[in-house]
């Protein structure tokens, strides 16, 4: 899988490839400001983009802003953005065209190695991996706008949280300790009060929740 990788600190840049390509990723640059990351985009056509929000040399959203326009002109290229903290415009920019292939982590999460390359792999599939922490600010935001979210209980919040971080069924039964029907039951009960079509393609389910909480920005 090949991978480019964006990150202006040299130690956590050099330290990324080392571990990518100790699980077998294939790092085809690995570069550290905002114009690099762009010709590496458009002329290697990466698997999956590894983007930290922050390059130079604007050091604003450079990073991410690169990651957008690549995904204009090749629709689904997978991106998966780090930050140092959460911003919930720039998970929101991430979201917004509603196709595949996003994340959105904190830094924190690259120290564990094994959550890192997971997401990395999940958002290459054309999946969705996003920080528990962005995922509990924006359906604490779309909470206090939406009435719909009203109507779920406590255990559903927590049952779509889990959802929109990209976890399967069996994962969320496992976290929470209960069974896997359980969950199914959750899941149904979700969609039917938030007005959305069930399927049995987890991606498709996950971008549907993003999609409704990001939805009249």
């Amino acid at each position: 899988m090949r991978v480019v990788l964006a990150e202006d600190l040299f130690l956590l840049r050099d330290g990324l490839v080392r571990l990518l390509e100790a699980h077998d990723f294939e790092i085809v640059a690995a570069v550290e400001t905002g114009p690099e990351l762009s010709r590496a985009l458009t002329e290697l056509e990466p698997d999956v983009a590894v983007v930290d929000v922050r390059l130079p040399p604007t050091l604003t959203d450079e990073g991410l802003q690169c990651a957008l326009e690549a995904r204009r002109e090749r629709p689904g290229l997978p991106v998966l953005v780090l930050s140092q903290h959460v911003e919930q415009l720039y998970a929101r920019e991430l979201l917004a065209d509603g196709s595949g292939g996003v994340g959105y982590l904190l830094k924190d999460r690259v120290f564990d190695a094994e959550q890192f390359v997971d997401a990395v792999r999940r958002v290459a599939d054309g999946g969705t991996a996003m920080d528990p922490q962005v995922i509990q600010q924006l359906l604490s935001r779309r909470a206090a706008e939406d009435r719909p979210l009203e109507r779920l209980t406590p255990r559903e919040l927590e049952v779509l949280e889990l959802m929109a971080q990209g976890r399967t069924n069996a994962a969320i039964a496992g976290k929470l300790v209960v069974t896997e029907r359980a969950i199914a039951k959750h899941t149904a009960n979700i969609f039917a009060k938030l007005s959305l079509e069930v399927s049995d393609d987890d991606n498709r389910r996950v971008l549907a929740v993003l999609a409704y909480l990001d939805r009249g920005r």
